[in-house]
């Protein structure tokens, strides 16, 4: 007879149960916040013919140079 009042082996059998059942919701967690679509990568950058349409709008550049631009890109699309 055990002194600390313990069932032998019946109380291990879920305790060890339990403890794979919580180790496995730990581990399904961690990958799910790692593998989720939008962790860590940000906003979405926009299209290059659009950032320089916006800056044409803005005045930044004139329309000789957005035309030169434009071209370079659609070379090296």
């Amino acid at each position: 007879m055990m002194w600390w009042g313990g069932d032998g082996w019946g109380g291990w059998i879920p305790m060890t149960i339990s403890m794979i059942v919580f180790w496995g919701a730990v581990i399904a967690l961690v990958a799910w916040v790692v593998r989720r679509p939008d962790s860590g990568r940000g906003p979405a950058r926009p299209d290059p013919k659009t950032i320089l349409e916006e800056r044409f709008a803005r005045g930044e550049i004139d329309r000789e140079e957005l035309e030169e631009r434009r071209r370079v890109l659609e070379e090296h699309s």
